[in-house]
């Protein structure tokens, strides 16, 4: 009995998001707003997808902390075949209110707003816009903001990992948009 007490007490820790398990969105507050131009739970729009454009959408962040030295976007689509497919990551992003479309697809952008960006799931720099197989059904695409307190000193073309370790200790407020999207 002695031995499951422990064991018991760190699932609920884990479970609560207090330690590990759930990355650091689960200790911070989601207390910033996400938009772009479609709403949350909506379908994206073909020209920001493989099938269209292929260029990041708008991104609007409100509610940001004065306390935010920077911004960091993670793009994730979790209904790939293949488990969790990455398709944009950036950070070292000024805490503005919004990062507008298009991009450029380098590893450090100067203009229309400065970042840095990794290498996403499809092997190249920048954003890879929604392009699930054929008749594989609808995928949710989630664009998660994280503000945290400090500027990450991570090189261009580092990879999710890479960066979701830089991340750690550093967030202080995240939030979300879900869009989805089908090719048929």
């Amino acid at each position: 009995m002695r031995a499951i007490v422990p064991l018991l007490i760190s699932a609920l820790l884990i479970g609560a998001g207090c330690i590990g398990g759930g990355g650091e969105k689960m200790t911070a507050p989601k207390t910033l707003e996400v938009g772009s131009v479609f709403h949350d739970g909506d379908y994206i729009p073909a020209k920001f997808t493989c099938e269209g454009e292929d260029i990041n959408p708008p991104i609007f962040i409100g509610h940001i902390s004065e306390e935010a030295k920077s911004l960091v976007i993670i793009m994730d689509d979790p209904d790939a075949p293949s488990g969790t497919f990455t398709h944009w990551i950036a950070w070292n992003i000024p805490p503005a209110g919004e990062v507008p479309e298009d991009v450029p697809k380098v590893e450090k952008v100067e203009g229309p707003i400065p970042m840095v960006q990794g290498k996403n799931d499809f092997g190249r720099i920048g954003y890879g816009g929604p392009c699930p197989p054929r008749g594989h059904g609808v995928h949710h695409y989630y664009f998660k903001v994280y503000a945290l307190d400090t500027m990450l000193n991570l090189p261009p073309g580092a990879t999710r990992k890479e960066l979701e370790k830089a991340m750690e200790g550093h967030v202080i407020q995240w939030g979300e948009l879900v869009g989805l999207y089908e090719r048929k």
